[in-house]
């Protein structure tokens, strides 16, 4: 106690400790979140405007920009199906959905059926390559037959295998003037038509003469009859070489309107038979009634379905007419 008697009052001194400042680390690693967040969402926009189809962004606009239209309503892309809300049947109204991926689905099985079909096509050429092989190797193993190899011509064309059997000066396959099939022919057919027998493609065969008129002029027995009605013995001796009628496409005469020596039209050459080995392309555009696309071998002419020719026998041959020129 103080001298005056009153008591002392106690002295409180407060002293504030200031401490440091916080460690200024954390600030960084929020924007740095922020900043990769953005880029996330940048490239994710990115990504979705290249995988997308224009439908589908459509549907995306609609929906941010009104919502609930797209809902109630629906709109280009907005949904798994045609339904307007999800579990609900068929909106038989709409006609849009996922375009793309129906449109999709339709491409890859297009695409997969062309593939089928190249690849049967493929097949189906290397199975006539055969058949041409298999004809070579018979007429060569043959003596008689190897004695007339230079009549016979092979070749691949776009619709198939052709065979022709050309004349020579001094070696006809007929009789002048006449279908009257001589023996090597005939033995050259019968050869040819076992081969065919083999296979399960179709044929057509056209009859071909050179430019030599007949007397009796263009209204009386003409090429156009003659080179039809050696087709038709033609056809006469493959099928009975085993050669099954059904197989046969159509038998046609082209008379002279198709030379194989455009600039030789009286050269024996031109008078041959084509024996055409169809695909099953070419033998679908003939039933469609489209002209074959090796135009040089088929086209219009005097023609018979093997339907409608007559079998062998049944009919007399015509007797033979007497050509202006060079033998026919």
């Amino acid at each position: 106690m103080a001298a005056s008697g009153k008591p002392l009052q106690p002295i409180i001194i407060k002293r504030v400790k200031k401490g440091g400042h916080g460690a200024h680390g954390g600030a960084w690693k929020i924007a740095y979140a922020d900043f990769v967040t953005a880029m996330m969402a940048f490239f994710l926009l990115m990504w979705l405007l290249g995988s997308t189809t224009e439908a589908d962004r459509k549907g995306i606009s609609d929906y941010f920009n009104a919502p609930l239209m797209v809902t109630l309503f629906g709109g280009p892309g907005s949904g798994a199906s045609d339904s307007i809300l999800p579990g609900g049947g068929d909106d038989l109204t709409r006609t849009t959905g996922e375009m793309a991926r129906g449109d999709a689905q339709l491409a890859a099985r297009e695409l997969g059926a062309q593939v089928i079909r190249e690849e049967a096509m493929r097949l189906e050429r290397q199975r006539i390559e055969g058949l041409r092989n298999k004809i070579e190797t018979v007429i060569n193993n043959n003596i008689r037959l190897s004695e007339f190899r230079d009549q016979i011509r092979m070749e691949m064309v776009q619709d198939g295998l052709n065979i022709q059997i050309v004349d020579d000066q001094n070696r006809a396959m007929f009789d002048v003037g006449s279908a009257l099939v001589r023996p090597y022919m005939r033995e050259i057919l019968r050869e040819i038509g076992a081969a065919l027998a083999e296979v399960d493609n179709r044929i057509s065969i056209s009859g071909h003469t050179d430019a030599t008129p007949y007397g009796s002029g263009a209204r009386g027995y003409s090429n156009w009859e003659l080179s039809a009605d050696r087709a038709n013995a033609s056809r006469r001796e493959l099928v009975a070489a085993g050669l099954p009628d059904e197989k046969l496409a159509r038998v046609v005469g082209m008379g002279s309107s198709q030379p194989l020596l455009a600039d030789r039209p009286f050269d024996p050459v031109n008078r041959r038979i084509s024996i055409l080995v169809l695909t099953q392309e070419a033998e679908e555009r003939m039933a469609q009634g489209y002209r074959l696309s090796s135009a040089d071998l088929q086209g219009g002419g005097h023609a018979s379905s093997p339907g409608s020719v007559p079998e062998a026998g049944a009919l007399p041959l015509p007797a033979p007419m007497t050509p202006q020129g060079p033998s026919q």
